[in-house]
């Protein structure tokens, strides 16, 4: 994870982000449910991608899938966490923050 990772997760949310992102703050900070919603809000790739995240966190790897493709992305094939901390790197690298 790179600092601007770690610094993102270590602030308080805001709803500026980006939808995908919020989803994944929620996700890192324990609350699926909020990651969830947040995902399930918006209709971009991003959004998509992070939800097929979601799906492998809970082992419903079926409906992962469904997710990746989608978002036009490869199964990850890392543990949850890898794949986690390359989205984040990945979103936050064309943030408008």
């Amino acid at each position: 994870m790179t600092d601007a990772a770690s610094r993102f997760l270590a602030e308080p949310m805001t709803e500026r982000e980006s939808m995908a992102l919020q989803a994944l703050w929620h996700a890192a900070h324990g609350d699926w449910n909020a990651a969830h919603e947040a995902a399930q809000s918006s209709e971009d790739a991003d959004a998509a991608w992070v939800h097929a995240l979601l799906h492998r966190q809970e082992g419903d790897d079926a409906n992962a899938r469904y997710w990746y493709r989608r978002a036009g992305k490869p199964v990850f094939r890392g543990s949850v966490g890898e794949e986690q901390d390359a989205m984040l790197d990945a979103l936050l690298s064309h943030s408008t923050r």
